[in-house]
Parts: structure tokens; sequence; C-alpha cells
């Protein structure tokens, strides 16, 4: 009797059924300027680059981490596409680019339909709330690389900001203040270790008075998108920098942004941390030193600008619903 890809753990039909069923919801994120339906070997999209006069084309890509694991646990799949855009709009617009397209690969040691189906759906709820494009991707089964139930996300995404426009923290100075912008728990960093401290104690579904919700709730916050504070500041504050709070957290993400002749000054007073953070903190006796090297501690974006300009800041980003904090300031090496 023959061996078939299917006999060896690989259904090519489910993955083409699966595709064929995203289909239209994928083309709801196309704009005039996606030339291309889902299916080809590549997806193109028109760059309309007459309002810049130098155009440059910004990158990021990244992955969800071990949050997926959670997802699994949780038996909840529809948020974590969410959190690899926001995450990867977040890198470039830092930088002051807005998003075009972004691109997705999803594997997995056993394809599942409404697991792929509802991941679909987070990368397409998100790409319309940052006003991009879900242009095309990759699926992958692999078994033998992955047990039955777990998978791996990744995702690019691709913008544009002109040349002058580029804001790389080049002009920050000593006596620059630095502004937080609240973050909605973990977003995507720092799970492998909060998964072994909160898992010897719960299980996902357990609701914990402390935070008010169960546990997977909790760990399954979407991670913010921070392009609409950042373009509004563009517009009306001239701010000097951005720092995406990711792995490495306030300080070292904040470092990326500063001339060397500087040094970041933090108030770890200066604002509430939430209570996800003190509860891993307390249960698995991290070290503050730790906690501060991994978790973004309730700040997911920091902007540094002139000491003169911070209420301007401040004001339009209370304009737009945020709640900005002052953390601290720029000091000289």
């Amino acid at each position: 009797m023959s061996k078939t890809y299917r006999d060896a753990g690989v259904d090519i039909d489910a993955a083409d059924s699966s595709v064929r069923n995203i289909k239209s919801l994928i083309r709801s994120t196309f704009s005039e300027n996606v030339l291309t339906d889902i299916g080809l070997f590549g997806g193109f999209y028109r760059v309309d680059f007459a309002q810049y006069e130098e155009p440059v084309l910004v990158s990021s890509v990244d992955g969800v981490g071990t949050k997926l694991h959670v997802a699994v646990r949780a038996n909840k799949y529809d948020t974590v596409g969410s959190d690899l855009v926001n995450h990867c709009v977040n890198d470039i617009a830092v930088s002051g680019a807005v998003p075009l397209f972004f691109m997705d690969y999803f594997a997995a040691g056993k394809l599942e339909p409404k697991v792929f189906e509802d991941v679909i759906r987070g990368f397409v709820k998100a790409c319309k709330e940052n006003n991009c494009s879900l242009i095309g991707g990759e699926t992958a089964e692999m078994p033998g690389m992955y047990k039955d139930k777990d998978f791996d996300l990744a995702g690019t995404i691709v913008g544009i900001v002109d040349k002058k426009k580029i804001i790389n923290g080049s002009a920050i100075q000593p006596g620059d203040v630095l502004i937080g912008v609240p973050s909605n728990g973990l977003h995507t960093n720092g799970y492998s270790l909060a998964r072994s401290v909160l898992f010897e104690h719960y299980s996902v579904n357990d609701h914990i008075d402390e935070l008010g919700c169960s546990l997977a709730e909790e760990l399954l916050q979407v991670h913010r998108s921070y392009l609409q504070a950042i373009q509004q500041l563009i517009k009306q504050a001239e701010p000097k920098g951005f720092a995406h709070i990711t792995g490495g957290g306030i300080v070292d993400n904040t470092r990326r942004i500063l001339p060397d002749f500087t040094k970041v000054n933090i108030d770890w007073n200066g604002w509430e941390v939430p209570e996800i953070f003190n509860l891993i903190q307390r249960i698995g006796g991290v070290e503050e030193e730790e906690m501060r090297r991994v978790f973004n501690m309730g700040i997911g974006l920091v902007i540094a600008a002139e000491r003169d300009n911070t209420d301007q800041v401040i004001t339009v980003l209370k304009k737009i619903g945020e709640k900005p904090i002052i953390i601290g300031d720029v000091a000289a090496q």
C-alpha cells in the first residue's frame, strides 16, 4: 500500500480549504493599492510616492513568543493575531512610519481550521485598526516539528516615511523629559518567566481576585497599538523620539534611541505598576531588577520630549484618551 502525504501528517486538502474559507475575510483589509488576490506567489502593493519628497520604506519582523502557549491552554486564539500585527506596527511607527501592508507565517504540527481562522481574524481586525492591508502569508503543517496543538506565528510589516521626517532620537539632549504611555499588561514579552511562575500556582482559567479576571483574560489581553498616539504627536507636538517597550524593559529599549553621551533616569515610583506584575514578583520571588529587565512594568511606549514641550505632549495624548505619565528624564552620561 502506497504512503501519502496525509499519512505522514500533512493534509493539503485541509490547508487549501482553510485558506479558501478566510479569503473573503482577508480581502476586507484590501485597499485600492492591493493589486493581487490571495493565492499568487507574491503579494503586489502599489505605493503612491507623490506625497513624499524622499520616500523610505521601513520594515520589521517579529513573533508572539510563548504567549502562544497561554492561548493553547485557554483554547482561545482570536487575540494573538492582533498581538502580532500591533507589535510589528509599533516597531515601525516609532520611527515615524505608517504601515502599508502586513504578511504572516503560520506553522503548526497539525492544522486545525478553527484555530487558523481565529488567528486570521485577529490579523484582519488589527490590520483594519491600523489601516494596513493583509496581502499574503504562508501556512505550514509540520508534524514532528511541533506537537499537534502547538503552532507558531511570525509577521512582517512594511511601512513608509519621508526621509526628512524619520524620528531616530538623534535630537535628544540631557534634560529632555521621558513620558510614558500605559501598556495593556505583558503585551508579548516576558511570558516564559510569567508562565513558569503563574502556572505553578494557578490554572489558566482560575479567577484571580487581585486581577479582577481570570488568568487567561489577563495574559491574553491584546498588545496595544500606539500608531494613533505617535502620529498625533508627530502632527501636533514635535517629539524627539519614541521607544516601543518590548523585551529588555523600559531602560534597555529607551537606550536604543538615545545618543551615546546620554543615559536614562527612570522614576520607578512615578506610576502605579499593574497588579499582574506585582503578582508575578510576589509569588515568584523575582528580584526587582529582573522584573524591570524582563517586563514593561505597565509602560508600553516612551516619548522623549523637550522639557518646555512636555505639557503639549501630555495635552495631545489626553485628547485621544491616553493617560500619559512623566516617568523620568535624560541625563548626561
